[in-house]
């Protein structure tokens, strides 16, 4: 019996160690393999941020804009982009370029390109933003406007490479008259800056009064003389000056000013003869964000940019950080770090991006603008949002904002 067990055990441990020889032949002849924990080759892309060289002015000295207004939005939106990004396999770097006084922008386009970039975050004056999209570098690249609001670069100017992040100054006046017809101001009283961005703004103030339905009783013009608004004697000057020149006006529910160019609006509330708001360039005005915003998780973005940059969030900055998300969210779908696929994802039904404002952002096929609700703002509150309950449209509501599709002149 003792026999019949030592060979059982004897036959065991035969098989036992055949089945070791035959698996180590089985690793030796296998082909290596990488480690598990390799690391993976990294995506890179990289943005350029493009900025005008001239400094914008303001009345109050606590409306001039940070150095980095913009930059720093487009940082802002880059963290978030290699959030993401960290487990995909990609990295989002931005390489920022000012131009100097009298700088040729298609040159600093063609600098970026230069460096390896495919996408550029413009900040740009219509004319400039213009000859850089035109440019030879340009033909390779796609460029996303976050700081010109002129309605040609919509219309009869738009190009194929260019992505509109701001609003027009058509989205912006129709959103601020949607929301005076809905209080019932149907007469107004404009007042007009004598630079000719004013008069592009009171242009599209007066396109959105005939297709609303209200009415404009007088248009004066607020010449620009010059002179030291800021001097000991200013105070006092102003608070002659405004109610004289707003006095004798026909009976209006709100006055308008159309004053891109900081000059007089912010004299105007408190000031008008008749005791009236003022909308427009002071008082209730429309734009894309507003540093008040704690709707829709907008809080939570408010105070991560705060930390990084101990300021408060502008327009400029939400317009770059949402260009860098829409890069950044099509990069996530796949789209490559090539123009084309990365044009052809943001026009698909596919893309659609949440920015903190009540509801997904998608961009208009027929000129390349991003449909976005509307803030308006007194300077402390956000007072409304528009489109404002009961403009309807057939297919967004966002597009009872600025040139819809029937309206629009713009030919790729």
């Amino acid at each position: 019996m003792f026999n019949r067990f030592s060979r059982a055990l004897q036959r065991r441990l035969f098989v036992a160690a055949a089945a070791a020889a035959g698996l180590l032949l089985f690793l030796r002849a296998a082909p290596s393999q990488p480690a598990a924990d390799a690391p993976r080759p990294v995506q890179i892309f990289k943005i350029g941020y493009l900025r005008r060289a001239e400094v914008e002015t303001a009345i109050s000295r606590i409306e001039l804009p940070a150095d980095n207004n913009g930059e720093a939005g487009a940082l802002a939106g880059l963290d978030d982009d290699n959030d993401t990004g960290e487990f995909l396999g990609q990295k989002f770097t931005l390489v920022a370029r000012r131009l100097k006084p009298g700088e040729d922008a298609a040159k600093a386009l063609g600098d970026l390109a230069g460096e390896g970039v495919n996408f550029v975050v413009a900040d740009l004056a219509e004319s400039a933003l213009v000859a850089a999209s035109d440019s030879l570098a340009a033909a390779k690249m796609l460029i996303f406007n976050v700081g010109a609001p002129d309605d040609s670069l919509r219309q009869e100017s738009c190009r194929a490479n260019v992505f509109h992040v701001a609003p027009s100054r058509a989205m912006l006046a129709d959103a601020l008259a949607q929301y005076l017809i809905w209080k019932q101001w149907r007469k107004w009283f404009l007042v007009v800056g004598s630079h000719a961005e004013d008069r592009l703004w009171a242009d599209d103030i007066k396109r959105s009064a005939a297709r609303f339905g209200a009415k404009i009783v007088e248009e004066r013009v607020f010449e620009d003389r010059g002179g030291a608004r800021q001097s000991d004697s200013g105070v006092a000057l102003i608070q002659k000056q405004i109610p004289a020149f707003t006095q004798g006006a026909p009976a209006y529910d709100i006055l308008l000013a159309a004053d891109e160019s900081a000059v007089f609006a912010e004299y105007l509330p408190y000031r008008t003869w008749d005791p009236r708001p003022v909308a427009g360039s002071a008082g209730l005005v429309p734009t894309s964000w507003d540093p008040s915003n704690e709707s829709w998780g907008a809080e939570q973005l408010q105070r991560r940019f705060e930390r990084k940059f101990s300021r408060r969030m502008t327009a400029l900055d939400m317009n770059a950080w949402t260009a860098t998300r829409m890069i950044g969210e099509a990069a996530s779908h796949g789209a490559a770090d090539d123009a084309a696929a990365m044009k052809a994802f943001l026009l698909s039904k596919d893309f659609a991006l949440a920015a903190f404002k009540g509801q997904k952002l998608t961009v208009r096929d027929w000129n390349l603008q991003l449909r976005q609700p509307i803030l308006l703002s007194d300077g402390r509150n956000v007072v409304s949002v528009s489109p404002q309950e009961g403009f309807l449209h057939q297919f967004s509501e966002l597009d009872t904002l600025g040139y819809d599709r029937p309206e629009s002149k713009c030919r790729f």
